[in-house]
């Protein structure tokens, strides 16, 4: 090569360059929040957590009118936004432990220590005092709450929230609208991992690509299932939020939303009283477990109780209550060892000698152990996935349940409970759900049904007259059906008076009905005085039980005689 031409190349490679001046990308939020337009008809609106955070029910002319649901939350402009991320830096390195123990609050000493850490950093922050709340509303999203989904898990009309991945809009399940697409929309893969990571580790339980598949409750008593990335789902991760009250409903708010009546609640409270076994039939999203809860309410304080489940949802106010969860296996593959079934957790529970024995959900093996439980006198109360007594009985009797077909009257109750339209809005809803159905069982081919759900009335018809259980019990107590239905008239009063004085947190119903207990006569005088009937003392019938079993044709008396003003 010539000198000339190594010159050329030299001059070429150090020649003097002009300045190439980059911009500073602006940091792309990996998730966005679609803006309601002008063009969207806006149908219901209200606050969250005012003045931050706001929900929107609008109709889009692109999905043909249907509604959507639109979250809209204070902007942070980006200097506010890069002093939030560096505020919640410092508070992940320099957040002081409580001086007390225990603390009464743990957002509330988040919060404080953010004041501090601002107070203290403010130079390097600059965050000025109009901005204050904006970031410390951030801060507690971002660092103690859910992130983008935050709004969602603190509007209490949402009950389910559903993310299928990337790039599409997550859906909730709105009390009054039913399923609604929302408009934020997870945009990166990695960010939307560590979402599904973080509220992994608020269950208390782990997530990976070894271990896919999550399912736990996350404060506040919501159930969490989630899949990780691409193992088990080809489009990403996914989760979903069924939201629970932290409080349950009490039997008396279920009688307020029409759930049940107050007469088929005091069947239930005799029932169980008598150890009679109850299964709660329906769909998921149906109500089953809420149910389940309400009616362990009026089980008698002094009975033993056990309950098993895979999630602990139940939350009785009972003092004698032992509480079992199952647990899954450790390891991988033929290393897996430790799983705790709900099989072994319902044979566990037979030498706690339990009066009664609760069961979340049946749907494998440990069904079979339950009806044996049954058998040896235990009370027993669960939930099934059916959708009518004919199914529910052939899903028991069919693999892998294997209960026989002689053991299924010792379910002695069943009731369909249904997420329904109703024909006229009650408390503002057009939707609500309602116990169809409640059927008592004679054997696997032959039941009785006791209440039924009119659906273009929303009553209740009921023929309590023909109940087989009553007459069981009845047997059992030495009293006649007679008397039976008087006692289920006296408990119903107690519980529309309980209605009446908005006596709905589940606690106090739990003190009332210990109360009746206890002292019934003096309870009932209370109830009937306030609400105005007349007092129907417990008089002593001299017809005789056993003609009234064989005569079908003797007439009840009538229970107007035995009232007095």
């Amino acid at each position: 090569m010539s000198r000339l031409k190594r010159l050329n190349i030299f001059s070429l490679l150090f020649k003097k360059r002009e300045p190439i001046l980059v911009e500073k990308e602006v940091a792309k939020l990996p998730y966005t929040m679609r803006p309601l337009l002008p063009k969207y008809k806006v149908v219901d609106e209200y606050w969250i957590r005012e003045p931050f955070s706001k929900v929107y029910i609008a109709s889009l002319p692109e999905l043909g009118g249907a509604y959507a649901y639109f979250v809209s939350e204070v902007e942070l402009m980006e200097e506010e936004r890069r002093a939030c991320d560096k505020l919640i830096d410092i508070l992940s390195a320099e957040l002081s432990p409580p001086e007390e123990e225990p603390v009464e609050d743990l957002k509330v000493h988040v919060l404080k220590e953010a004041n501090r850490l601002i107070d203290k950093y403010n130079l390097t922050l600059g965050i000025p005092e109009e901005s204050r709340e904006k970031i410390l509303y951030y801060v507690e999203r971002d660092l103690l709450g859910f992130g983008p989904i935050h709004a969602m898990i603190l509007d209490p009309n949402i009950e389910d929230i559903s993310c299928e991945g990337v790039g599409k809009p997550v859906y909730v399940w709105h009390r009054r609208y039913e399923g609604l697409p929302s408009n934020l929309i997870f945009l990166d893969d990695r960010y939307l991992d560590d979402l599904v990571i973080k509220l992994t580790h608020i269950g208390g339980k782990h997530i990976s690509t070894a271990f896919p598949i999550v399912d736990t409750m996350l404060y506040g008593k919501h159930r969490y299932v989630a899949t990780f990335r691409k193992e088990v789902t080809p489009k990403g991760s996914t989760f979903t939020i069924r939201k629970f009250r932290e409080e349950p409903f009490s039997i008396v708010e279920l009688i307020n939303y029409g759930t049940v009546t107050a007469k088929m609640a005091a069947y239930f409270w005799l029932l169980l009283e008598n150890r009679m076994s109850v299964i709660i039939i329906g769909g998921t999203g149906a109500g089953k477990t809420t149910l389940l809860n309400a009616l362990a309410s009026l089980i008698k304080p002094s009975m033993k109780i056990c309950t098993v489940e895979e999630i602990a949802e139940l939350n009785l106010p009972h003092e004698n209550w032992v509480q079992f969860v199952s647990r899954e296996s450790y390891g991988v593959g033929g290393t897996a060892s430790g799983a705790i079934p709900l099989f072994t957790l319902v044979k566990t529970t037979l030498r706690y000698r339990p009066d009664y024995i609760i069961v979340g959900e049946v749907r494998g093996e440990e069904a079979f152990v339950l009806f044996q439980a049954l058998a040896t006198g235990h009370g027993g109360m669960c939930t099934l996935h059916a959708e009518d007594v004919d199914y529910a009985i052939k899903r028991l009797t069919s693999p892998p349940m294997n209960v026989a077909e002689v053991y299924i009257p010792l379910m002695n109750v069943v009731v369909e409970v249904e997420r329904v339209h109703l024909p006229k809005p009650v408390h503002g809803l057009h939707f609500g759900r309602r116990a169809r159905e409640v059927s008592e069982i004679i054997s696997h081919k032959e039941f009785v049904r006791i209440f039924e759900w009119d659906p273009l009335t929303d009553i209740y018809n009921s023929r309590l007259e023909d109940s087989i259980l009553l007459r069981k019990i009845a047997l059992k107590t030495g009293r006649t059906v007679r008397e039976l239905l008087d006692e289920i008239e006296r408990r119903e009063i107690v519980l529309k008076w309980m209605a009446k004085r908005n006596i709905f947190d589940i606690s106090d119903v739990a003190k009332v009905v210990s109360q009746y207990y206890m002292s019934p006569e003096t309870i009932y005088g209370i109830a009937a005085r306030e609400l105005a009937i007349p007092i129907k003392l417990r008089v002593k019938a001299v017809d005789n039980l056993s003609s009234e079993a064989s005569s079908n044709e003797d007439k009840e008396p009538n229970s107007e005689e035995t009232e007095e003003s």
